[in-house]
């Protein structure tokens, strides 16, 4: 690493371009509480820390761009100066996405792999690998992203001696005995949880080839310390092995759309990361719709004032002239109506460069979502984010009838109710909110439409196999209790008890069950209607194979249609046929069934069918 000219251009201009490479684009990744806030509230919090020193003296500092906190060279230079022997960074700076709450890593591509060029995965010491930790790990691998796992919240070992800014290296050579073994056994287990996942991971002062092992840097965000460590492992890393992409900084830019806002005075707008070459005002550019490519030209080119943040800048923005990778902007336009979060924006500039990118638009806006003709609904504000909760149920076998973008509406939920099985009568958004209507005909619905929603992927799976179970005991039950079960009973010798105006006998359940208002069967013939069933003197909705009952039945003498010693079959309704195809029955349960259908059928060759 050589000292570089950090800037060149206007000097208040957003995303200014290196003379050789832009900075890396930095996600934050891990599971809830394990630390990813209070790492970005710290970079965020490294600006002001150095304007008294180095920003005082220097160009420069920590932007708040759109979507994105930007930390230029001088403050990383400054920070990891202890770290890196005399030695300065190549790259501007880093870029770390800072999207808004809804959004997730998966959600944000560009050219087909992840936004990021690099990501921190960061994880309790303390806790170790949770669900989202893996989900995470999945979505790394998946997209192939490098990456490097920040060890967070060494400040609760017992005993750790933690002091604000000071560097890893040397805190860990401070700790006493009984804090580093602690420290130890916590380091191990996750060795062990990431190698179950596939990974080699050793700490980063260990490493002797970076191919090889994912570098894990222990880190206090709250304390702020190892956080110069970690930073000089990030950046190290991306110039070494990145170089490629980091030099891609020139030609036409290449932006990921982060979210369409409405702004007074400007109307529709897009925020966006421009993760490649070049953006002005003018430009051509093409977007990917809902329908397809969208054609249109760059109106208005804004950054964030001073240290305002996307979310809160309000009117404090800047109009900008041009922009250059990376850097968060926001862009006014026309014809924005329909564009899909989380897909490309390109910026063209002659006829062959807008055909080939209405056709990239064309094929994105094209979902690679393997649909079923019966499935589940699901639901996503960005295309990534939808592509990989798919991904994730076709993991677990769970058929998908549609797929779409944006908020859950009155559509989906009807489309929901007309499926024909009950466990697909179910709506999973992921990063989307619920329309008030939807949510009232889920509320009047009689079908039993149930609607998921998490900004986690693994939440929504976990509630959806919940409601699996649930429904599955559910419709059992109903099943039970509404279904008639086909059966076949003996009339017991010497257990008349009455002759008619009910016939009261007593029976034994050779097979199946029987339930109050089945029909009885003798030679194929109707003999009568089971009105009532009893043990002793306790009344029963059903008796099943095995038991012994007195029941009264309507319509028969003894001695005429029925004698005792007679065997009888149990009959089932035309529309309970049908179900029963669907259901589970015992063995002799089929073989009373299968003897029905072919009574009923010498006279209707389609019954039960």
């Amino acid at each position: 690493m050589s000292e570089q000219p950090i800037l060149k251009g206007k000097g208040n201009e957003v995303g200014e371009m290196s003379s050789e490479r832009r900075q890396p684009i930095v996600a934050v990744l891990g599971h809830v509480d394990h630390g990813k806030t209070s790492l970005l509230d710290h970079v965020r919090s490294l600006g002001e820390e150095s304007r008294s020193s180095v920003m005082d003296r220097e160009p420069g500092g920590i932007t708040q761009h759109i979507g994105a906190t930007e930390v230029p060279s001088i403050i990383l230079n400054h920070l990891c100066a202890p770290l890196l022997g005399g030695k300065t960074f190549d790259s501007p700076g880093l870029l770390f996405i800072d999207t808004p709450g809804h959004h997730s890593f998966s959600s944000l591509r560009a050219r087909g792999g992840s936004l990021a060029d690099i990501a921190i995965l960061i994880v309790d010491v303390m806790e170790g690998c949770r669900p989202q930790t893996r989900e995470s790990l999945s979505i790394l691998k998946q997209s192939k992203t490098p990456f490097v796992v920040a060890a967070n919240k060494v400040d609760r070992i017992y005993g750790w001696n933690c002091k604000k800014g000071r560097a890893m290296a040397v805190s860990m050579a401070t700790q006493t005995k009984e804090a580093s073994g602690i420290f130890d056994q916590r380091y191990w287990e996750l060795v062990g949880q990431f190698a179950e996942e596939g990974f080699n991971i050793e700490r980063y002062d260990r490493i002797k080839d970076f191919t090889k092992d994912i570098a894990i840097v222990p880190i206090s965000a709250r304390e702020g310390e190892g956080i110069q460590d970690l930073l000089a492992v990030v950046i190290g890393l991306a110039e070494r092995y990145l170089e490629d992409q980091l030099t891609d900084v020139t030609g036409s830019g290449e932006a990921t759309v982060l979210e369409m806002k409405e702004e007074r005075g400007l109307g529709k707008t897009l925020d966006l990361i421009l993760h490649r070459g070049a953006m002005k005002k003018g430009d051509d550019i093409v977007l990917v719709g809902d329908r397809g490519a969208i054609s249109t030209r760059v109106k208005g080119l804004f950054s964030p004032r001073g240290m305002s943040e996307m979310r809160d800048a309000g009117d404090r923005w800047d109009d900008t002239e041009s922009v250059y990778a990376a850097a968060g902007i926001k862009i006014s336009a026309p014809s924005l109506e329909g564009v899909l979060v989380g897909t490309t924006l390109r910026v063209v500039g002659n006829d062959d460069e807008r055909k080939a990118a209405m056709e990239a638009a064309s094929a994105e806006a094209n979902l690679s979502i393997e649909l079923d003709e019966e499935g589940i609904c699901i639901k996503s504000d960005t295309v990534g984010g939808l592509e990989a909760l798919a991904k994730e149920l076709r993991q677990i076998e769970v058929p998908i009838r549609e797929a779409t973008i944006g908020k859950v509406s009155r559509r989906d939920v009807r489309g929901a109710e007309a499926s024909s099985d009950p466990l697909h009568r179910i709506i999973l958004a992921f990063s989307t909110d619920i329309l008030e209507e939807a949510e009232e005909e889920i509320a009047s619905s009689e079908e039993g439409v149930k609607h998921i929603g998490s900004d986690i992927i693994y939440r929504i799976l976990e509630e959806h196999e919940q409601w699996m179970e649930n429904r599955r005991a559910e419709l059992e039950e109903e099943s039970r209790e509404l279904v008639v079960y086909p059966g076949r009973v003996m009339f017991l010798p010497d257990h008349t008890f009455r002759v008619s105006k009910p016939a009261v006998i007593g029976v034994r359940v050779l097979a199946g069950r029987i339930h109050i208002g089945q029909g009885l069967l003798k030679d194929g013939r109707k003999v009568g209607r089971i009105k009532s069933i009893r043990s002793g003197q306790e009344s029963m909705k059903e008796a099943r194979q095995g038991e012994e009952v007195a029941i009264s039945v309507d319509g028969i003498t003894v001695g005429r249609q029925i004698e005792e010693g007679d065997v009888l079959l149990v009959d089932i309704p035309e529309s309970h046929a049908r179900k029963l195809r669907k259901l589970e029955m015992t063995q002799v349960e089929k073989e009373v069934y299968e003897e029905l259908l072919a009574i009923h059928r010498k006279d209707d060759h389609f019954w039960g069918r």
